[in-house]
Protein backbone atom coordinates (compact mmCIF):
# COMPACT_ATOMS: atom_id res chain seq x y z
CA UNK A 1 0.00 0.00 0.00
CA UNK A 2 3.00 2.36 0.59
CA UNK A 3 3.42 5.06 -2.03
CA UNK A 4 -0.06 4.73 -3.68
CA UNK A 5 -1.02 8.35 -1.68
CA UNK A 6 -2.86 6.62 1.21
CA UNK A 7 -0.74 8.37 3.70
CA UNK A 8 -1.86 12.10 2.61
CA UNK A 9 -5.55 10.94 2.81
CA UNK A 10 -5.20 9.80 5.98
CA UNK A 11 -3.67 13.18 6.74
CA UNK A 12 -6.16 14.95 5.39
CA UNK A 13 -8.74 13.07 6.90
CA UNK A 14 -6.94 13.51 10.06
CA UNK A 15 -7.06 17.24 9.70
CA UNK A 16 -10.69 17.31 8.16
CA UNK A 17 -11.91 15.86 11.53
CA UNK A 18 -10.12 18.06 13.55
CA UNK A 19 -11.24 21.46 11.63
CA UNK A 20 -15.05 19.46 11.83
CA UNK A 21 -14.72 19.68 15.62
CA UNK A 22 -13.16 22.80 15.97
CA UNK A 23 -15.21 25.14 13.58
CA UNK A 24 -18.16 23.12 13.15
CA UNK A 25 -18.96 22.11 16.56
CA UNK A 26 -18.36 18.74 15.34
CA UNK A 27 -20.91 18.40 12.84
CA UNK A 28 -20.04 17.60 9.05
CA UNK A 29 -21.18 20.70 7.65
CA UNK A 30 -24.06 21.59 4.80
CA UNK A 31 -22.82 23.85 2.26
CA UNK A 32 -20.70 22.73 -0.42
CA UNK A 33 -18.50 25.93 0.07
CA UNK A 34 -17.59 24.55 4.03
CA UNK A 35 -17.21 20.77 2.41
CA UNK A 36 -14.97 22.21 0.07
CA UNK A 37 -12.74 24.16 2.16
CA UNK A 38 -12.35 20.71 4.09
CA UNK A 39 -8.48 19.11 3.64
CA UNK A 40 -8.72 16.53 0.69
CA UNK A 41 -12.53 17.25 -0.20
CA UNK A 42 -12.31 18.58 -3.70
CA UNK A 43 -15.55 19.73 -6.22
CA UNK A 44 -16.92 16.34 -6.89
CA UNK A 45 -16.74 14.55 -2.89
CA UNK A 46 -18.31 18.51 -1.77
CA UNK A 47 -21.04 18.42 -3.83
CA UNK A 48 -21.30 14.37 -3.84
CA UNK A 49 -21.64 15.07 0.49
CA UNK A 50 -23.88 17.99 0.03
CA UNK A 51 -26.38 15.98 -2.84
CA UNK A 52 -26.53 12.95 -0.64
CA UNK A 53 -26.30 13.35 2.68
CA UNK A 54 -28.01 16.38 2.89
CA UNK A 55 -30.57 16.98 0.24
CA UNK A 56 -28.74 19.79 -1.54
CA UNK A 57 -29.85 20.66 -5.05
CA UNK A 58 -26.16 20.23 -6.49
CA UNK A 59 -25.19 17.73 -9.17
CA UNK A 60 -21.56 15.65 -8.47
CA UNK A 61 -19.62 15.42 -11.58
CA UNK A 62 -18.06 11.89 -11.34
CA UNK A 63 -16.41 10.41 -14.66
CA UNK A 64 -19.36 8.88 -15.23
CA UNK A 65 -21.99 11.58 -15.04
CA UNK A 66 -19.62 14.01 -17.08
CA UNK A 67 -19.80 11.13 -20.08
CA UNK A 68 -23.18 10.84 -19.79
CA UNK A 69 -24.25 14.62 -19.72
CA UNK A 70 -21.69 15.06 -22.50
CA UNK A 71 -22.70 12.88 -24.76
CA UNK A 72 -26.84 13.66 -24.13
CA UNK A 73 -25.93 17.52 -24.70
CA UNK A 74 -22.55 17.62 -26.52
CA UNK A 75 -22.19 14.41 -28.86
CA UNK A 76 -19.17 12.85 -29.53
CA UNK A 77 -17.27 15.84 -28.52
CA UNK A 78 -18.59 16.23 -25.16
CA UNK A 79 -18.80 19.72 -23.09
CA UNK A 80 -16.31 21.71 -21.13
CA UNK A 81 -16.42 20.84 -17.57
CA UNK A 82 -17.99 24.13 -16.43
CA UNK A 83 -21.04 23.42 -18.74
CA UNK A 84 -21.37 19.71 -17.34
CA UNK A 85 -21.10 20.82 -13.74
CA UNK A 86 -23.87 23.77 -14.50
CA UNK A 87 -26.05 21.45 -16.44
CA UNK A 88 -25.58 18.32 -13.71
CA UNK A 89 -26.72 21.50 -10.88
CA UNK A 90 -29.55 22.68 -13.04
CA UNK A 91 -31.18 18.92 -13.50
CA UNK A 92 -30.14 18.15 -9.75
CA UNK A 93 -32.78 21.53 -8.77
CA UNK A 94 -35.64 19.55 -9.92
CA UNK A 95 -35.53 16.54 -8.76
CA UNK A 96 -34.02 14.56 -5.61
CA UNK A 97 -30.19 15.62 -5.91
CA UNK A 98 -29.15 12.30 -3.79
CA UNK A 99 -31.46 10.07 -6.09
CA UNK A 100 -30.49 12.21 -9.33
CA UNK A 101 -26.55 11.87 -8.38
CA UNK A 102 -26.67 7.65 -7.74
CA UNK A 103 -29.05 7.06 -10.55
CA UNK A 104 -26.56 9.14 -13.00
CA UNK A 105 -23.89 7.42 -11.81
CA UNK A 106 -24.83 3.96 -12.26
CA UNK A 107 -26.78 4.93 -15.84
CA UNK A 108 -22.66 5.56 -17.11
CA UNK A 109 -21.24 2.70 -15.31
CA UNK A 110 -23.59 0.39 -16.49
CA UNK A 111 -25.86 2.26 -19.92
CA UNK A 112 -23.67 4.69 -20.93
CA UNK A 113 -20.41 3.01 -20.78
CA UNK A 114 -16.89 4.62 -21.73
CA UNK A 115 -16.22 1.99 -24.60
CA UNK A 116 -19.29 0.01 -25.48
CA UNK A 117 -22.28 2.52 -24.51
CA UNK A 118 -25.60 0.32 -24.69
CA UNK A 119 -27.12 2.71 -26.63
CA UNK A 120 -30.16 0.34 -27.61
CA UNK A 121 -31.29 0.03 -24.32
CA UNK A 122 -30.76 4.08 -23.54
CA UNK A 123 -34.03 5.80 -22.62
CA UNK A 124 -32.58 8.94 -23.38
CA UNK A 125 -31.52 7.77 -26.94
CA UNK A 126 -34.41 9.85 -28.96
CA UNK A 127 -33.00 12.79 -27.52
CA UNK A 128 -28.95 11.65 -27.25
CA UNK A 129 -26.78 13.80 -29.63
CA UNK A 130 -24.24 11.13 -29.27
CA UNK A 131 -26.67 8.52 -30.40
CA UNK A 132 -27.57 10.54 -33.18
CA UNK A 133 -23.71 11.08 -34.34
CA UNK A 134 -23.33 7.28 -34.40
CA UNK A 135 -26.13 6.87 -36.32
CA UNK A 136 -24.98 8.95 -38.96
CA UNK A 137 -21.75 7.62 -38.62
CA UNK A 138 -20.95 11.78 -37.64
CA UNK A 139 -19.00 10.31 -34.81
CA UNK A 140 -15.35 10.81 -34.91
CA UNK A 141 -13.00 7.61 -34.60
CA UNK A 142 -11.88 6.97 -31.27
CA UNK A 143 -8.16 8.60 -30.64
CA UNK A 144 -5.46 5.99 -30.01
CA UNK A 145 -4.58 6.16 -26.03
CA UNK A 146 -1.53 7.38 -25.31
CA UNK A 147 1.03 5.44 -23.92
CA UNK A 148 0.80 4.65 -20.01
CA UNK A 149 3.27 6.08 -17.91
CA UNK A 150 5.46 3.75 -16.09
CA UNK A 151 4.39 4.08 -12.24
CA UNK A 152 8.53 4.26 -11.27
CA UNK A 153 7.75 7.58 -13.65
CA UNK A 154 5.64 9.40 -11.52
CA UNK A 155 5.64 11.80 -8.84
CA UNK A 156 3.17 9.52 -6.93
CA UNK A 157 6.48 6.76 -6.47
CA UNK A 158 9.21 9.23 -6.07
CA UNK A 159 6.75 10.78 -3.02
CA UNK A 160 6.57 6.84 -1.75
CA UNK A 161 10.19 6.53 -1.98
CA UNK A 162 11.13 8.97 -0.05
CA UNK A 163 8.33 8.16 2.70
CA UNK A 164 9.94 4.74 2.76
CA UNK A 165 13.55 6.30 3.43
CA UNK A 166 11.77 8.35 6.34
CA UNK A 167 10.25 5.63 7.89
CA UNK A 168 13.49 3.40 7.55
CA UNK A 169 15.66 5.75 9.35
CA UNK A 170 16.66 4.48 12.94
CA UNK A 171 15.50 6.54 16.23
CA UNK A 172 14.04 9.56 13.76
CA UNK A 173 17.28 10.70 12.18
CA UNK A 174 17.20 13.28 9.44
CA UNK A 175 17.64 11.81 6.42
CA UNK A 176 20.08 13.55 3.31
CA UNK A 177 18.32 13.77 -0.10
CA UNK A 178 21.44 14.39 -1.84
CA UNK A 179 21.16 12.03 -5.18
CA UNK A 180 19.01 11.00 -7.51
CA UNK A 181 16.25 8.40 -6.59
CA UNK A 182 15.37 5.78 -9.68
CA UNK A 183 15.06 8.00 -12.79
CA UNK A 184 14.25 11.13 -11.00
CA UNK A 185 17.06 13.69 -10.64
CA UNK A 186 18.20 16.04 -7.40
CA UNK A 187 16.02 18.47 -8.17
CA UNK A 188 13.10 16.64 -8.52
CA UNK A 189 13.88 14.55 -5.40
CA UNK A 190 14.15 18.07 -3.64
CA UNK A 191 10.45 19.20 -5.24
CA UNK A 192 8.68 16.26 -4.18
CA UNK A 193 9.96 16.39 -0.64
CA UNK A 194 9.10 20.28 -0.44
CA UNK A 195 5.90 19.06 -1.39
CA UNK A 196 5.35 16.92 1.49
CA UNK A 197 6.60 18.93 3.72
CA UNK A 198 4.27 21.72 2.49
CA UNK A 199 0.79 18.71 3.51
CA UNK A 200 2.81 18.30 6.70
CA UNK A 201 3.65 14.95 6.68
CA UNK A 202 7.66 15.31 6.67
CA UNK A 203 10.32 18.37 8.12
CA UNK A 204 12.75 19.55 6.40
CA UNK A 205 16.20 22.01 7.09
CA UNK A 206 18.72 22.94 4.74
CA UNK A 207 22.67 22.69 6.44
CA UNK A 208 23.95 24.13 3.15
CA UNK A 209 21.72 25.97 0.71
CA UNK A 210 22.17 22.43 -2.04
CA UNK A 211 22.01 20.19 0.86
CA UNK A 212 18.08 18.68 2.11
CA UNK A 213 17.75 16.63 4.95
CA UNK A 214 14.36 15.11 6.02
CA UNK A 215 12.51 12.90 8.47
CA UNK A 216 9.01 12.25 9.17
CA UNK A 217 6.84 14.69 10.65
CA UNK A 218 6.61 14.28 14.50
CA UNK A 219 3.15 16.27 15.19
Amino acid sequence: MAGLGYDRRGLALWRAARLIRDRHGGRVPESVEALHALPGVGPYISRAVAAIAFGLPVGAVDVNVRRVIGRIVGGADGLPEADVQAIADQVAATSDPATWTHAVMDFGATVCRPRTPRCAECPVRPSCRFAAECRTGAAPARQAKRPATPFEATNRWLRGRILDRLREAADHDWVALDGAIGTHELDRVHRAATSLAAEGMVELRRPAPTILHARLATG
